[in-house]
């Protein structure tokens, strides 16, 4: 069967010409999909003739809330999604003054294997779909009852390694006949794939390139990010300076404040003089502390040191509001207790 809520409405239109349906009825089906239908029997203004055939023809998806998490410090909302073969991935409400903010995994599992991320223990099970990208969206709007506003693409996996699914979901999501959010609303997070980074580039599209760098040298970010055994500091570096120049958006830097690792005076001013010259905001996150991993986060006076070493440099930088601190909300955490308890519940 044909996943319907992965095709553009362009290529709707084409399905129902080849149904001999008139286009109109694309339109319906598509505006009823992006309004989060969970099946072809909610679309009534659609004969129920119609409703079968499209239930013959096609799968429209729609996951499974098994976890659902609320701060009671912020309201952030914490999902954990059931797919349908069985796979859950994580999404993150966040709520900000400027709007809503839904942060959205794009695999289940990752294969990057940076030691501070939780999401990766275990690899890669399988790449996502647009609409399984999609309905995160969707369904976090519709259950929190929250309008979304913004998407940050930096949940479970690597965005940039599901290239082609990500820019559909891209394309799907700024849809104006769907949810119509804009680009410059959507952020993208790589660990530093750079053939993918310059072909970010050539879609010259209007999001924000957020790079996880996490260390300014290549001692340090090897331990750390095996990514970059393949593609060094320099190396990434250069590809984000050639991506502000196509684009002329910023990037964001994502600096993980990691204890006794990363975080000392002298790595705050090798930071700016490897950011010199590059159009580039930096962003301090306090580290998620993962029980198994015995990477620590820096002491909070130790991450405001760094961040006026960055400023006096001359390198913008704002550290990270700590969002949902109280309902364990670090990526692939939720997701890796929920499989230990169904592991348990089995044996």
């Amino acid at each position: 069967m044909k996943d319907i809520k992965s095709m553009t409405l362009a290529e709707l239109r084409g399905e129902f010409a080849e149904l001999g349906e008139p286009a109109f009825r694309a339109g319906q089906v598509y505006s009823w999909i992006h309004r989060g239908a969970r099946s072809f029997e909610e679309m009534t203004n659609l004969s129920k003739a119609l409703r079968l055939r499209l239930a013959e023809r096609y799968e429209l998806t729609a996951p499974t809330a098994v976890r659902k998490l609320v701060s009671k410090k912020d309201g952030t909302i914490k999902y954990l999604w059931r797919l349908s073969d069985g796979n859950c991935v994580e999404s993150v409400l966040m709520q900000y003054h400027h709007g809503n903010t839904v942060c959205i995994s794009s695999e289940v599992g990752c294969a990057m294997g940076c030691a501070f991320c939780a999401s990766t223990r275990g690899g890669l099970v399988r790449r996502l779909t647009p609409s399984e990208m999609l309905d995160q969206v969707l369904f976090t709007q519709l259950d929190s009852g929250l309008p979304v506003s913004n998407i940050v693409l930096m949940g479970i996996g690597e965005p940039l390694d599901n290239f082609d699914t990500v820019l559909r979901f891209l394309e799907l999501v700024n849809s104006p006949e769907g949810m119509n959010i804009g680009m410059r609303h959507i952020s993208l997070s790589t660990c530093g794939l750079v053939e993918r980074i310059d072909r970010l580039a050539e879609e010259n599209l209007q999001l924000t390139l957020s790079v996880s760098l996490h260390a300014p040298t290549d001692e340090i970010r090897s331990t750390i990010m095996p990514v970059n055994r393949r593609y060094n500091v320099q190396t990434l570096l250069a590809a984000c300076k050639r991506y502000f120049e196509k684009t002329g958006r910023r990037i964001s830097f994502e600096y993980a404040m990691i204890r006794g690792v990363n975080d000392t005076p002298e790595m705050a001013k090798l930071l700016a003089s490897r950011l010199r010259g590059i159009a580039a905001h930096v962003n301090l996150i306090p580290l998620n502390d993962i029980p198994e991993s015995p990477l620590k986060p820096s002491y909070p006076e130790v991450v405001q040191t760094f961040q006026k070493i960055l400023e006096q440099h001359g390198i913008p930088a704002t550290v990270r509001r700590t969002l949902g601190s109280d309902i364990n909300a670090s990526c692939g955490q939720l997701r890796r207790n929920f499989e230990r308890e169904e592991q348990s519940a089995k044996e």
